[in-house]
């Protein structure tokens, strides 16, 4: 019988638009693996959120695989090792998997070469990271003129189809998904998850489906939290169960701002995997060094800033935006992408909290907690990245929170103030204030003055 073909695969589990899988289809029949490796990613291990989901796509996987005559197979341990035994076990011709470029899976990458024919495909960007350069062959450093370079190589190529597969003469053995732990029980934080979440690559056509008939709206409601105009395509996208050329041929035809600002959304996410291809310690330190010696409240020797720290993350800081957001966030695993700003922004400047504190909150509580865009994002808001703003634009919540109309969305995820008219909610004053919300860390004008006060003691 023809010799197997591995399927290795990562953050793309689906079946169409999925180089790996058709390449391996064609050539003979596949055996489709996931190998859970927390040691090789180190501190950079899936957090909670990414874990819960992780365990439903590979559920959804697994039984499209099954509907189709095939399996997922599961293991666990270093996955270059996993891989190469299980290549040596099945007698597979080669492993095919798409490219992926955090800095513990491309490692991985090369020890496997080094093992047994590995061939890697591009899928899981518009263009693969590193291709487009400027002129001189250097990684742009600014949205604005990469996604102009970049655009000059849209659409990309037509997605592929689902491939046939065919099964192997026997399979190899699979560890159960269930034995991995990978859901939260004690307590099990994630029941919101399930209410708002469907997750698998069916989810993600139908979410496209239910946007695509609202993407004309997209750039007026995109920065509304209680419209939530938004995609929500970003955990599916980031997991890959839909890949971003087939986002991008979906909305082919579409004219208007809408669908004009979605796709700057999608070039975006390109931008942020090519600053971590070129900078792969990016989301560990500041880019612009300088900061290196900004005076952080450190939330390790300071009680007070570990307080703040805490209130941030449980949604208590007496700023209904920002408790809103974070709130959400805990709740769905997810956040507005305006909220996320402002409350990046909010433990940045008005808690005057070192960004890689939030970024790593961030990394555990979302679902789609992404190396790349996670970190850029952050060092965007701080004022210490690549393409950032400064640092002494410091938003204004309460006016932030009027301005974008997050009154129904305070009500949803700060219960205590839903009483509150309209004009009272975004800013509860003092005095009556609702007796279960909490008062606020810091006044904004103190919370400024105090930020642009460290700002001058970094510049000398």
């Amino acid at each position: 019988m023809t010799a197997p073909h591995i399927v290795w695969l990562r953050r793309d589990l689906r079946l169409a638009d999925q180089p790996a899988f058709a390449c391996a289809a064609e050539a003979g029949p596949v055996i489709a693996v996931y190998v859970l490796d927390d040691e090789r990613a180190g501190e950079r291990q899936l957090g909670g959120a990414s874990r819960w989901w992780l365990h439903h796509s590979l559920i959804s996987l697994g039984a499209e695989l099954e509907r189709r005559g095939s399996r997922l197979i599961l293991r666990h341990g270093n996955s270059a090792e996993q891989i190469a035994q299980l290549a040596a076990e099945t007698g597979a011709a080669a492993v095919h998997a798409l490219r992926h470029y955090e800095p513990w899976w491309r490692n991985a990458e090369d020890e496997l070469a080094g093992r047994t024919r590995l061939c890697l495909h591009d899928g899981n960007y518009l263009a693969p990271p590193g291709s487009v350069t400027t002129g001189s062959g250097q990684t742009y450093k600014i949205y604005t003129p990469f996604a102009n370079a970049l655009m000059e190589h849209m659409p990309p190529g037509d997605p592929l189809p689902a491939p046939e597969l065919r099964a192997p003469g026997a399979w190899p053995a699979s560890d159960s998904l269930t034995d991995w732990h990978l859901l939260p029980t004690t307590p099990d934080w994630a029941t919101g998850f399930v209410v708002h979440w469907q997750v698998g690559e069916q989810a993600a056509h139908a979410r496209l489906d239910d946007f695509l008939g609202r993407v004309r709206d997209y750039a007026g409601h995109r920065n509304l939290p209680s419209v939530d105009g938004s995609s929500q395509l970003s955990p599916h996208l980031h997991w890959g169960e839909i890949s971003p050329a087939q986002v991008w041929h979906a909305l082919q035809g579409t004219a208007g701002e809408g669908a004009d600002t979605y796709r700057r959304e999608i070039v975006w996410r390109d931008f942020t995997q090519n600053i971590i291809y070129a900078f792969p310690h990016y989301p560990d330190g500041n880019y612009r060094q300088q900061f290196d010696n900004f005076p952080w409240r450190d939330p390790a020797t300071d009680p007070a800033a570990a307080a703040d720290l805490a209130a941030w993350q449980q949604g208590r800081t007496g700023y209904p935006i920002v408790d809103a957001g974070m709130r959400q966030l805990w709740r769905m695993g997810w956040m507005h992408n305006r909220v996320r700003m402002i409350t990046a922004s909010f433990l940045i400047k008005h808690l005057l909290i070192d960004w890689r504190h939030g970024e790593r909150w961030f990394w555990n509580a979302l679902v789609d907690a992404d190396h790349a865009n996670n970190s850029v994002n952050w060092q965007w808001v701080s004022g210490t990245g690549v393409d950032t703003q400064l640092f002494t634009r410091i938003m204004a919540p309460l006016s932030q929170s009027e301005k974008f109309d997050a009154a129904g969305y305070i009500r949803e995820f700060v219960p205590e103030l839903a009483e509150l008219p309209d004009a009272d909610i975004h800013d509860p004053a003092d005095e009556p204030r609702p007796a279960a919300y909490p008062p606020r860390l810091i006044g904004h004008r103190e919370a400024r003055e105090r930020a642009l006060v460290a700002y001058r003691m970094l510049r000398g």
